[in-house]
């Protein structure tokens, strides 16, 4: 798509007035590199509305002269989906307002550019819960993260973003404002249109606006960290957890050892989890709405645990302080790789009963095709998501390692598929993954997506580099 004409960016920078807009190279720098590096794009200017009326004036505009956009929340997205490269970039930031909190149909109202930690706080001043969590929280906003569906920690309860969306405010391609604000838990009219925008990452419209479940708070908690022999150990613990609590599993993370002694390493303040060094972890976070039954249930699990030798070492966190430090362990994963070099990443699901064939199976296949790599497997065991990442051999050429990416993930991937897996488990396609997808996904699947996508953005403006 070409470029925006000089009078196409005229129009923008008239209708958005001066507050709403910045063409200056050291404010945008920050917003049009990917956190990793890996990709650093550009963009002939900024928009920066403050009101949903403003963003559909102004996709009016861009779809009148045939302008590309680039949606943006908080900037944390991990496939380059966020990162413009000559397009406009539209940043929903400014989208602030809290609309409205009604603790009584367990359901909020916020704009697009509330933080995932501001909607927990909100829903906390209500005694209400809301459950998406993940480490870019304090940075990642509601229109980012529907956008991308993204999971996080306590998707084994509660589920993606998908799951707890209950109603969508978004200015469509053409400027026409789709206001599907419900708090409805049935609405069986016809498709689900805003479904069709939760994960489509920026491609089919701009979320402005959404109206999101609550929960109630749990009244106990308990959150351990154990030590197991194999990942196969781990499958059958959280199968003995589900079936002792009747759902009660917030979250179980599994974390190999070289994670952990990378977090030793490069993280200020994290500590041995446990007395003994063991080649897997487990992190389990219990709750219930009864005083004093997570507390319980998780003596009882971990008793039995050890009695069956599905774990080898255990500790139970006994203040908020020992909680913190067992999910510092856990949430710094990435963070504690960045130091020992660049790295392959992957964000991909299996079925749980295969999750630790499949480490297996992939481990097997790197080493042959990378001696000397190094894996480090974390993520959510719960949902069938693993972080599967692969590290250059120590004292190895990282540039050279690094030009072998998109080897290395289709030896990873192809494994994946051989387990009726997918290639992106919460981080979506973006930049990194749409053409590689191709390999994976049906014709059927791809010419469905290409109709929708044609339907609604018949010009393709909205995000053209993204998906199908």
């Amino acid at each position: 798509m070409a470029s925006p004409s000089p009078a196409a960016l005229a129009e923008l920078k008239a209708a958005l007035g001066p507050s709403g807009w910045t063409d200056d190279p050291s404010e945008i720098a920050p917003w049009v590199a990917e956190w990793r590096n890996k990709w650093k794009g550009d963009t002939p200017l900024m928009l920066k509305p403050d009101t949903t009326a403003e963003i559909a004036r102004a996709v009016e505009i861009c779809a009148r002269h045939g302008v590309a956009i680039v949606p943006q929340g908080g900037g944390t997205g991990l496939v380059g989906g966020q990162v413009p490269f000559g397009e406009v970039l539209l940043t929903t930031r400014r989208l602030r307002a809290v609309r409205d909190v009604t603790p009584l149909d367990d359901a909020m109202t916020v704009e697009a550019g509330i933080t995932l930690l501001e909607a927990q706080q909100l829903a906390a001043k209500a005694d209400r819960f809301f459950p998406l969590s993940l480490a870019a929280e304090g940075t990642a906003t509601i229109g980012g993260v529907i956008s991308t569906n993204a999971g996080g920690t306590a998707v084994l309860r509660y589920g993606m973003m998908r799951d707890l969306v209950l109603g969508i405010e978004a200015v469509m391609p053409d400027g026409q404002l789709f206001n599907g604000l419900k708090r409805l838990r049935k609405d069986n009219t016809g498709y689900d249109l805003k479904q069709l925008l939760i994960g489509a990452e920026g491609t089919l419209g701009v979320v402005t606006a959404a109206t999101l479940k609550l929960f109630p708070i749990m009244r106990s908690r308990a959150t351990a960290v154990v030590g197991l022999a194999s990942a196969y150990s781990a499958i059958q613990l959280l199968a003995r957890a589900k079936a002792e609590t009747g759902g009660g599993v917030e979250a179980f993370e599994l974390m190999k050892r070289i994670g952990v002694e990378f977090a030793l390493k490069h993280i200020p303040g994290v500590r041995e989890p446990l007395d003994s060094v063991q080649p897997w972890y487990v992190l389990i976070e219990l709750t219930s709405g009864e005083p004093g039954a997570a507390e319980a249930g998780m003596e009882r699990i971990l008793t039995a645990a050890f009695e069956e030798e599905l774990i080898t070492d255990a500790a139970i966190a006994q203040n908020e302080t020992q909680v913190r430090d067992f999910w510092k362990l856990r949430e710094e994963q990435s963070a504690a790789q960045r130091p020992e070099g660049g790295g392959w990443k992957h964000d991909v699901s299996v079925p749980v009963s295969r999750i630790a064939d499949f480490l297996d199976e992939a481990t097997a296949a790197v080493e042959a095709f990378e001696p000397g790599a190094r894996v480090s497997a974390f993520g959510h065991v719960g949902d069938g998501n693993m972080h599967y990442d692969i590290l250059c051999p120590p004292g190895g050429d990282l540039q050279a390692f690094l030009g072998r990416w998109e080897a290395g993930s289709k030896v990873v991937h192809d494994v994946v598929a051989n387990y009726e897996g997918s290639i992106s488990a919460e981080h979506g396609l973006g930049r990194l993954k749409t053409d590689e997808a191709r390999r994976y996904k049906t014709p059927l699947e791809i010419s469905t997506m290409q109709a929708i996508r044609k339907a609604i953005d018949p010009q393709r403006i909205m995000n053209p580099a993204v998906l199908f």
